[in-house]
């Protein structure tokens, strides 16, 4: 991993679209600092495409797709985006599975869920859960005290064996059936809304996240970035991203973008001279 300095202006001028995880990316220590969000904002007023992609469930994803200075945002790890239209004050949303698929696929997580609690004293359902659609996310550090990296992959070979995917992300396995990740979703997020393989934006996309379920999108993008708390996570990743920045969590963000901006401004100031 380079450090993010190592991303040349003529580069980062070129950048049109910036889709972020937001746990331990955006926010820091489970708070959404004002700079963090002033960043996002900052992203979207200079005319960049902000698209968070997150672990985080459908209700707080719509939260997101109507207040936040975003153009949408997929969720609960790729089963789904929304993307709302202020103008006509409608929100768009695709789901990856049908609404009865969705159904079937929670009796199961539910079943399923049931069993690791049981198995993994200490882990619990994630706060959130209840506003979730397609996934069952198990908490092991948020609210919960610390699990061993044992009783982790203990989690994750358990959704395993009943046949669904598991992802770490910084502070819950979250579980599916269903055959899509960040990456399949994101993909079909810029087909659907801007008509465009992300192979032919390669070098107008960055990625910024922070944790395994991250994956995906470091090995796709070319401008893939981790900020610096992705280190505790290195021995959980056979892809890392390409760049790290040196500050953590949102400030590791804000550091991303105040780069991005930095580059666009002097650009534009030459162009006045």
């Amino acid at each position: 991993m380079q450090d993010l300095a190592a991303i040349s202006p003529d580069v980062c001028q070129k950048v049109r679209f910036v889709l972020t995880d937001i746990d331990d990316t955006v926010t820091t220590q489970g708070r959404l600092t004002a700079s963090a969000y002033q960043a996002i904002e900052r992203l979207s007023d200079a005319g960049l495409v902000v698209i968070p992609i997150t672990g985080r469930p459908a209700g707080w994803c719509d939260h997101i797709a109507r207040m936040w200075p975003v153009f949408g945002v997929v969720g609960e790890n790729g089963a789904f985006y929304l993307r709302y239209d202020h103008s006509a004050h409608r929100m768009h949303s695709h789901y990856w599975a049908s609404s009865d698929h969705r159904l079937a696929n929670r009796q199961k997580l539910t079943v399923l869920g049931q069993s690791i609690l049981q198995a993994v004293p200490g882990c619990a359902l994630a706060s959130d859960q209840d506003y979730r659609q397609a996934d069952l996310a198990i908490d092991f550090c948020e609210d919960v005290d610390a699990l061993s990296e044992s009783d982790v992959q203990k989690i994750v070979r358990m959704f395993e064996a009943a046949g669904a995917q598991a992802k770490i992300s910084s502070i819950h396995v979250n579980g599916w059936f269903g055959q899509y990740d960040k990456l399949s979703m994101t993909r079909t997020f810029f087909a659907r809304e801007f008509g465009v393989a992300l192979e032919d934006l390669l070098d107008e996309v960055l990625f910024i996240g922070d944790s395994p379920n991250d994956e995906p999108m470091f090995k796709f993008f070319n401008l893939s970035v981790g900020v610096a708390n992705i280190q505790s996570q290195r021995h959980r990743l056979t892809d890392p991203p390409k760049f790290v920045t040196r500050g953590h969590g949102g400030s590791g963000f804000v550091e991303m973008v105040d780069l991005l901006l930095t580059a666009r401004s002097d650009h534009s100031g030459r162009d006045c001279v």
